[in-house]
């Protein structure tokens, strides 16, 4: 159960990885250069967050 929880979490953190990168583009006004490296930050930061945040409530409901 927890491998399809976390399976469905990264593949809603790519799209919202990619959502907040185009947000963060239109505020910017132009394409921002190395689009691929801030991707690749923004969809780590939220991965670690939301990783952990599974974690403790997965954790802590089960002992």
């Amino acid at each position: 159960m927890e491998f399809i929880l976390f399976t469905a979490c990264g593949i809603a953190l790519y799209f919202g990885a990619g959502a907040a990168l185009n947000f963060i583009e239109s505020v910017h006004g132009d394409p921002i250069p190395h689009r691929n490296i801030v991707f690749f930050v923004i969809i780590s930061i939220m991965a670690v967050v939301l990783f952990q945040a599974i974690q403790l409530y997965y954790y802590a409901s089960s002992g």
